[in-house]
């Protein structure tokens, strides 16, 4: 009876946490570039059950094991590839490959797949909210003009006027090299941290991808599946419920037998 009780209260504890990592799958569905959450649970505290004589205990004998609680284990993140979404943005940017484009906040450099890029008042590239997406060189990409144009390696140019150029006395157009975006991977995905708004930090050495595939224009969609969420979140209530309701039914039967059984 009493075994019951630790049974039912971690499932109910396990299927509450797992509900929330799915709920926030689920909020994030249309969040650029972000990657879905999977918690795994384990047993905690497994036993050893013997059976043995009522009056001589000598050669038990082994019949199962078995665990009173369940646990959370751990959350896993899925970087498994999203789709593209157009947007024609001129400041939207997918990552085709393997790979995360780095910002500059005042935590330090985060990571991130979100390439939903806007200008800050001073004229850079930024991330909306977080900080400065960072050049090739390491530096932030200062925006001279929105009339740019992104290669599929990250290279970012701008065309500017330029008085006089033509013979007629007319403008020109310039083109200039604006910078490249930086984008980094990392040897073992299981060392990032998962930050709030989509970013990633780690205590590894990032390495420059040498040939990054941009997609520029575009923005990566979440690998989230909203059926598959569904599914999972509509499990989890039906077993927390019945738990709830088992664990209601074992708490009056023992109020029964201290009230009633009790005073016989």
């Amino acid at each position: 009876m009493y075994q019951g009780f630790y049974n039912l209260t971690s499932g109910m504890l396990t299927q509450s946490r797992n509900l929330n990592v799915i709920s926030n799958n689920m909020v994030n569905v249309q969040t650029a570039g972000y990657k879905r959450d999977k918690m795994v649970s384990t047993t905690f505290q497994e036993e050893m059950l013997y059976r043995t004589g009522k009056r001589y205990k000598e050669n038990p004998e082994e019949l199962a094991t078995t665990s009173k609680i369940r646990t959370a284990e751990r959350t896993y993140v899925n970087y498994e590839q999203g789709g593209f979404d157009v947007t024609d943005g001129i400041f939207d940017f997918a990552l085709a490959d393997k790979g995360f484009f780095c910002i500059d906040t005042p935590m330090g450099v985060r990571y991130t797949r979100n390439g939903s890029f806007c200008v800050d008042d001073e004229g850079y590239l930024s991330l909306n909210g977080m900080g400065r997406v960072q050049g090739s060189d390491g530096q932030p990409i200062a925006i001279e003009s929105e009339n740019i144009a992104v290669d599929g390696r990250g290279n970012i140019q701008v065309s500017v006027p330029v008085e006089g150029g033509s013979e007629e006395g007319g403008s020109t157009m310039e083109v200039r090299e604006l910078g490249s975006l930086r984008v980094v991977d990392f040897e073992d995905y299981e060392q990032l941290h998962k930050e709030d708004y989509g970013l990633y930090s780690t205590n590894q050495a990032a390495q420059n991808v040498e040939n990054p595939s941009v997609v520029w224009r575009t923005l990566e969609r979440s690998n989230v599946d909203m059926v598959e969420e569904m599914t999972s979140m509509m499990s989890s209530q039906r077993a927390l419920q019945s738990a709830a309701q088992v664990l209601k039914m074992y708490d009056q039967v023992l109020s029964k037998a201290a009230s009633d059984v009790g005073r016989l």
